[in-house]
C-alpha cells in the first residue's frame, strides 16, 4: 500500500508505504464498540455524589412524641421520606467505572479507526509544518493550503473537531502554534487511540517515515 506525502503548502512531493496490517484492517463494529465504551468509561469523572441518612445534617432528636399528637411516627428527620432528608440508592462518588481492555482489543481498534479514515480517504500525510516560532498564523495559512486538497475542503470551514495533528516527535513549537485554533487537536502518534482518531474529521500525520513506524510497533504487542 502507498499514499501520497503533501509538504505544508498542499503540494504533492512524493509517497509512502503503508503497513496492511495497520492501515488495512477490516472493520468490526462488536469489538470497536466495546473498546470505545470502556475508554469512555475510564475517564468518566465521579461528580454526581448524593448523601444518605447518615451523613445529611440534624434529625438527633426525635421530631414529636411516639403517640398522642394524632400525626405519624417519625424517628428522625433524616428519613429518605422528608423535605432535606437523605437520599435511597443515589449516585455515589465513590462509584468506580474503570473498566480493562485487554492489550489486543486496544491495538485491533486502533488499527480499524486508522484502517476506516484512510480508506474514506480523511488522511492526510505531511513531511513537515517547517514551523521554526510559535505563530498561530502560519498553522492557520497550513491548514488553508492543506484544504486546498480534494476532499479536505472542512480544514478551512469546519468550527469544531476538523482534524487530529498526530506528531512523531515533541515538536513544542508547532505544537503551540496549533493550540489557539479551536477546530484541530494535537497528539503524539504513540498517544494514538480510536476515540480521538473517530472523534475529528480527518487525521493529519506529519513526518509519516518516522511516524508510521511508532504505529506499526503495536502490531507486536497485539500479537503477543
Amino acid at each position: 500500500m502507498e499514499t501520497t506525502i503533501y509538504n505544508a503548502q498542499g503540494k504533492n512531493i512524493g509517497s509512502v508505504a503503508l503497513p496492511e496490517s495497520v492501515f488495512g484492517v477490516k472493520w468490526n463494529n462488536a469489538l470497536m464498540h466495546q473498546v470505545v465504551t470502556a475508554m469512555q468509561s475510564n475517564v468518566r469523572p465521579r461528580i454526581a455524589h448524593t448523601k444518605t441518612r447518615g451523613e445529611v445534617r440534624g434529625g438527633g432528636k426525635k421530631p414529636w412524641a411516639q403517640k398522642g399528637t394524632g400525626r405519624a411516627r417519625h424517628g428522625s428527620i433524616r428519613s429518605p421520606i422528608w423535605r432535606g432528608g437523605g437520599v435511597t440508592h443515589g449516585p455515589r462518588s465513590e462509584k468506580n467505572y474503570t473498566r480493562t481492555i485487554p492489550k489486543r482489543m486496544r491495538a485491533k481498534a486502533l488499527f480499524m479507526a486508522i484502517s476506516r479514515k484512510f480508506k474514506d480517504g480523511e488522511i492526510i500525510f505531511i513531511d513537515s509544518f517547517g514551523i521554526t516560532a510559535p505563530k498561530t498564523a502560519i498553522a492557520k495559512t497550513s491548514l488553508n493550503s492543506l484544504a486546498s486538497i480534494p476532499g479536505f475542503e472542512k480544514l478551512s470551514s469546519k468550527k469544531r473537531n476538523a482534524a487530529l495533528i498526530a506528531f512523531s516527535s515533541d515538536t513544542g513549537v508547532t505544537r503551540k502554534s496549533f493550540n489557539n485554533l479551536g477546530n484541530v487537536k494535537t497528539v503524539d502518534v504513540r498517544n494514538l487511540n480510536p476515540v480521538s482518531i473517530l472523534g475529528s474529521t480527518y487525521l493529519i500525520i506529519e513526518n509519516p517515515k518516522e511516524a508510521v513506524p511508532i504505529i506499526s510497533k503495536r502490531v507486536s504487542s497485539q500479537i503477543k
